[in-house]
């Protein structure tokens, strides 16, 4: 699903890919586009492999690197890109984004004063750049240099005062800071900008919970859940307060909710277990503490936890066996020797009981003497006082290994909570970012389609598809899907192989339509959209009625639209809903680049629904050509069009819940909220979870 919104960096990293010119010749020219194209639709694995050709030919070259360092960030090979982005500005050191992509990679990799040094290199090129000092900002907050991160963020709200996420990292400074007024106003101030932002409300529901106001902190968790229901750690926050305020209930729900979305959610797990043992469900709380243990052999705070239930069980075998584990990790945790000690007594292990009480005792002796000289002593280790400690004494983070906290319930890691309140603009396409609602993507023919967990597939039988497949003319079977799947590194290979084969096949058989085809499916799943257009025109000066030959020609004419858009400066559809006006307004702006060729872009619109027209004469009950008929309508602006062509894909198929949920959007865009929440409601029944969130928006005050 793609929320991939928001991740603990703001980058516009994607943006490089049209700023800098060309300078290859015209073969790596090619293949740096296609590249391009790859990154561009999240292809990061085969963007890779273009500009590791590229590199190859001509390493000499700054961009490849920098592109590809883009792609290895994308894939969390954040080590991969600093090297990829350090030989990027060893070629060129006046890329400023390279700059800010390397600060971005080394802020992943813990590297904070390498990442400043990085973000005020791009500030020295692009002062004003708001993604570079939010990101220098995030830094100095990592860094726990709480003014530092304030004064880079006031220069920010100088020059951006209505800047959302400015405001709301702010806030956490100034939290840091311990300046929980001034935290407030900026948190309220970021969700009087965008009150359909979650995360806002989240943040201000963590400072509510740490000010002992849980009533807010659950209020604000609440609206937060609204928004983003697909957002777990919201709650398993929420079980927190709910745990503060007794309401076992209702925080046995939130992380009842959590395990069921995801079964392997430890920290779900481990917080029901902590609950289960409260209310006295002792084989409960065993069993969800021995599931966190099975998938994190070494959460010792959850086998700390189950011997305690084990020994109550009257099981000291594994009470023995778990504290033994713990001990061997924790050689200085004292309550531990002496529960061991009281669980041999039990066993009739005199001796061992008595070695564990003394040895207990001795141990405590001896740091009560490090303690006196100042030092802090831990389960694990003894260290100087002057380190900082953690001071909250209601909760733990995930990360804290501090067996002292083994009874602390856990809240949602603040490293998770970074990666969802801060935008990340560097994977996939930048105009997917900051938008709330989408139109569900066009359908195209192609072999691969990404799993989903609910799957949608049967509804998308086609006959014509179909009777193609049986022939078996092609190397792998076809579907149609609006959900294609990027292509592993063996993919990728099998693909660039069988253009080679189908090429040498066409040289024999130059009239042979479909050997055309497969190479042009192999060219569209590469992402070389021109040369995918060009034989899908070949097949059909070949054969004038090869119908997916003309549905899929019409689909990478639409991606190169979007890409040269994108090149452009134009905005593509993104839809932002908001139940008391127009809800498009402030998203359907006017085009960004004055200068567009209106002309180009309205010949490029006739040339898509041409093709289509032509599927629809050869087959009339294809659904799926009248559904992306519609989506080239909305993106003209053109929504009761639009909506005559979901309504027409609808009849073919009453069970096509993308259309549903399409024609609700364009409903909505027309003001017919009664109609756009009906249709919305039909396509979350048919699967489309998202459906429910917009609902929600709509509907609640």
């Amino acid at each position: 699903m793609k929320q991939n919104r928001r991740k603990i960096f703001i980058l516009f990293a994607c943006l490089v890919l049209w700023m800098i010119p060309a300078k290859a010749q015209i073969n790596t020219d090619r293949v740096m586009a296609i590249g391009k194209n790859a990154l561009f639709f999240e292809d990061y694995v085969l963007s890779i492999q273009y500009f590791n050709q590229v590199i190859k030919a001509k390493p000499y070259l700054a961009d490849p690197y920098l592109f590809r360092g883009v792609a290895k960030f994308s894939l969390d090979d954040y080590k991969g890109a600093e090297q990829d982005l350090n030989m990027c500005i060893e070629r060129n050191p006046f890329l400023w984004y390279a700059y800010q992509c390397r600060g971005a990679a080394r802020q992943s990799l813990g590297d904070y004063k390498g990442a400043i040094e990085d973000y005020n290199n791009a500030l020295k090129f692009r002062p004003e750049s708001k993604q570079v000092l939010i990101n220098k900002s995030i830094t100095y907050l990592q860094m726990k240099d709480f003014d530092s991160a304030v004064t880079t963020l006031d220069t920010l709200l100088r020059q951006q005062p209505k800047y959302m996420e400015a405001y709301l990292t702010r806030g956490a400074a100034y939290a840091g800071k311990g300046d929980t007024i001034q935290a407030f106003t900026d948190y309220n101030q970021a969700i009087s900008l965008d009150p359909h932002y979650a995360p806002a409300y989240a943040q201000r529901a963590m400072l509510y919970f740490q000010s002992n106001n849980y009533a807010g902190a659950e209020k604000d968790f609440d609206e937060a859940i609204r928004l983003e229901t697909k957002q777990i750690g919201y709650h398993i926050n929420r079980g927190l307060v709910r745990y503060y305020q007794n309401d076992l209930r209702g925080a046995m729900a939130d992380y009842d909710h959590v395990i069921q979305l995801d079964a392997q959610n430890t920290i779900a797990l481990f917080n029901r277990g902590l609950l289960r043992s409260n209310v006295g469900d002792v084989y409960g709380a065993i069993e969800d503490f021995s599931q966190v243990i099975q998938l994190e052999p070494d959460n010792f705070m959850a086998i700390y936890n189950r011997a305690i239930l084990n020994e109550e069980a009257k099981h000291y075998k594994e009470t023995v066996a778990d504290l033994n584990l713990v001990l061997k990790e924790y050689p200085n945790f004292i309550p531990g020797y002496y529960f061991r000690s009281q669980v041999k007594r039990k066993m009739n292990d005199v001796k061992g009981a008595d070695r564990d009480f003394w040895n207990a005792y001795d141990l405590e002796q001896s740091l009560k003497k490090q303690q006196a000289k100042g030092k802090i002593v831990t389960g694990k280790e003894i260290r100087d006082a002057n380190q900082e400690d953690d001071e909250d004494d209601k909760t733990r983070e995930k990360s804290d290994k501090s067996i002292e906290k083994f009874n602390r319930m856990v809240v949602y890691d603040k490293t998770e909570e970074e990666r969802s309140q801060f935008k990340n603009e560097i994977r996939g396409r930048v105009q997917d970012k900051q938008v709330s609602v989408d139109l569900k993507p066009q359908f195209v023919i192609t072999y691969y389609e990404r799993p989903e967990a609910i799957d949608q597939s049967a509804a998308h039988f086609n006959k014509t598809i179909a009777d193609y497949n049986r022939k078996e003319l092609l190397k792998l079977q076809l579907k149609v899907t609006d959900n294609e799947s990027s292509l592993t590194d063996d993919q990728a290979e099998f693909h660039f192989r069988s253009i080679d084969e189908y090429s040498l096949q066409l040289v024999k058989t130059p009239d042979n339509r479909d050997a055309y085809f497969g190479r042009a499916l192999d060219y569209m799943v590469l992402q070389d959209l021109s040369e995918a257009i060009a034989d899908y025109s070949r097949v059909i000066e070949l054969d004038s009625t090869f119908l997916m030959a003309y549905f899929n020609r019409a689909v990478e004419r639409s991606k190169q639209m979007e890409v040269t858009d994108y090149k452009d400066g134009n905005e593509t559809l993104s839809l932002s809903i908001s139940k008391n006006s127009n809800p498009y307004t402030s998203n359907l702006a006017a085009p960004l680049k004055k200068e567009l060729n209106e002309t180009q872009r309205n010949y490029d619109f006739e040339r898509i629904l041409k093709d289509y027209e032509t599927v629809i004469r050869l087959n009339p009950d294809f659904a799926e050509a009248y559904y992306n008929r519609g989506n080239i309508r909305c993106l003209q602006r053109d929504f009761r069009a639009a909506i005559a062509e979901y309504n027409k894909a609808i009849e073919r198929n009453s069970d096509f819940a993308e259309a549903y949920y399409n024609r609700g959007l364009a409903y909505l865009y027309l003001g017919n909220t009664e109609r756009g929440i009906a249709d919305l409601s039909k396509a979350g029944e048919l699967g489309i979870v998202d459906s429910y969130g917009i609902i929600k928006k709509m509907t609640t005050d």
